[in-house]
């Protein structure tokens, strides 16, 4: 049997220009934070962006910004794997961006199948259409920092072992090895991508600690703090996830990069209660957050290295944290003035 090179570490891949004008482009999970965010740029340079999408969300940037009727919308869950494997095959994708997930630790920590289901199945459903179809010439797949679990070493590099052990860590977890199996048994052309936090327009999950806090503040009432506010995460702003992603797809288009993983960081470690105090202050108001100390079963500090990204995808930020926070919030004030319902 001939042997297949295997993917050496990437050394330093310069900008090129690329286009993605007629590329025909599948993202799940399009309805999501980074995913409106990622789909509406991908239509924006030309792409024919199939959209997986599981449930109508018309509050979604995707739906309010008009590229939603921009798209193509294969209806269906991930966990559906004769829908997954016709979208692949019928538009004839050539890239995926596979975003798709539950994301909320504590809907995974209240009933870890539904959790498990998406994030793991629909992991190895998505690779498997990839595989069937042929001619899949690059797949992002998002992990995340959680799937690196706890570690006493800190920050994370891509060499952190993933030792996931709370429901959503875990299935992250998998769906990161999952991805790494494909490339190295069946060579489906796979890049890992493991961000922080992201945060931005958008993002209407009202328990997260960004949009929720920006709400209350909006509200005039005392923003909460469901752990004890010492938690120390990476705040990671949408738009710098979408370059990020589009970089590092880029780069497995050239041959670069494929089989590896990613961290994604702007490298600025803050705890809970300070970015509160952050909002607070941009926003100027004079509100006191309350603490309640009652999150069970997540990750005490964890914080990214994204050296490896900076030196082999020539990627930087381009936001600091305030510029991020600075859109984030004007985005809420638009859309809480526009939607009175959830103001």
């Amino acid at each position: 049997m001939e042997e297949v090179a295997v993917s050496e570490p990437v050394t330093r891949l310069q900008p090129a220009a690329f286009s993605w004008q007629d590329r025909s482009v599948l993202v799940t999970g399009a309805t999501g934070l980074l995913g409106s965010a990622l789909t509406a740029e991908l239509v924006a340079r030309g792409a024919r962006v199939v959209a997986l999408v599981r449930d109508q969300v018309p509050e979604s940037l995707l739906a309010q910004d008009g590229t939603l009727a921009k798209v193509t919308c294969v209806h269906g869950a991930l966990e559906d794997f004769p829908v997954v494997l016709r979208a692949v095959q019928e538009y004839e994708v050539e890239a995926v961006f596979h975003l798709g997930a539950q994301t909320i630790v504590g809907v995974a920590n209240r009933g870890p199948i539904q959790t498990f289901e998406a994030n793991i199945r629909g992991t190895y459903h998505v690779l498997e259409a990839c595989r069937l179809a042929g001619g899949v010439r690059a797949v992002i797949v998002a992990s995340s920092d959680k799937a690196y679990g706890d570690s006493d070493v800190l920050p994370y590099d891509e060499t952190t072992p993933l030792i996931g052990r709370h429901p959503y860590d875990v299935s992250k977890s998998c769906a990161d090895l999952i991805a790494q199996a494909y490339w190295h048994t069946y060579r489906v052309p796979i890049a890992i991508t493991r961000c922080g936090n992201l945060y931005g327009p958008g993002d209407l999950n009202w328990n997260r600690i960004v949009p929720g806090t920006i709400r209350s503040i909006l509200r005039n009432e005392a923003p909460i703090i469901r752990s004890d506010g010492s938690l120390i995460r990476d705040y990671f702003y949408v738009q710098d996830g979408v370059h990020a992603y589009l970089r590092l797809a880029e780069a497995a288009y050239a041959g670069q990069g494929i089989g590896e993983a990613f961290n994604f960081s702007n490298e600025i470690q803050v705890t809970v209660l300070a970015l509160v105090q952050k909002l607070l202050a941009l926003m100027g108001s004079p509100l006191v957050p309350i603490v309640k100390n009652e999150v069970k079963s997540e990750i005490k500090h964890q914080y990214l290295s994204a050296a490896k990204a900076r030196s082999a995808l020539a990627w930087t930020p381009h936001f600091t944290l305030d510029q991020g926070l600075t859109e984030t919030i004007a985005w809420y004030r638009r859309f809480l003035t526009s939607s009175p319902s959830k103001a």
